[in-house]
């Protein structure tokens, strides 16, 4: 199987598909509440987004995904896997973001367990990681709450705009580990 392919996951209230040009105004528009997204990257209009989505295209150890919303069948959001290693079978996932709308929903709970059921599964990876800002408590929280491990802050770990450094905060979940979290995101979404 071709890690770095993205294929058409299909849950019970998400589909996560290859990100595309074409998918900027929307991209653009799901952005509902631009004061939410203090630790992430998300497009400020739809040039912003065309500028997001080729980066996420040109970058070559990553997959990027739009997340779009079953009920409503818009883009809400976007995720994406990246540092794939099919020699180490690893993987880390992250440039998430969801629309304010659907923040608190079955949204991510859903793209997590389409995601993780492929990496595991499809893939055979043994690793999955999450990287967030240090500072960003309710990312922290939600990456906890799949199963993953804290694992510790890489200091100084990227850049931020305005020079400053971010230190970043860690996660992992093996294969492993794998079993007890699909169960209890399985349970989340009954």
């Amino acid at each position: 199987m071709n890690w770095l392919s993205a294929p058409v996951l299909s849950g019970t209230r998400v589909t996560l598909r290859p990100l595309e040009l074409s998918d900027a105004a929307a991209l653009a528009t799901a952005v509902d509440a631009p004061e939410k997204f203090r630790w992430t990257t998300v497009p400020a209009d739809e040039q912003d987004a065309r500028d997001y989505i080729q980066t996420a295209l040109d970058t070559p150890d990553r997959v990027a995904f739009a997340v779009v919303d079953s009920v409503t069948d818009r883009i809400v959001g976007s995720t994406s896997f990246y540092d794939v290693s099919p020699t180490n079978r690893a993987l880390a996932v992250g440039y998430t973001w969801y629309s304010a709308s659907v923040q608190g929903t079955t949204v991510n709970p859903d793209a997590k367990l389409l995601l993780l059921r492929h990496a595991f599964e499809e893939l055979g990876a043994v690793r999955v990681v999450w990287h967030t800002d240090e500072r960003n408590a309710q990312s922290r929280a939600g990456i906890a709450k799949l199963g993953a491990t804290f694992e510790g802050l890489l200091r100084k770990h990227k850049p931020l705009a305005g020079g400053e450094w971010r230190t970043t905060a860690q996660f992992a979940m093996t294969d492993d580990d794998w079993p007890a979290a699909r169960a209890k995101l399985l349970q989340r979404l009954s």
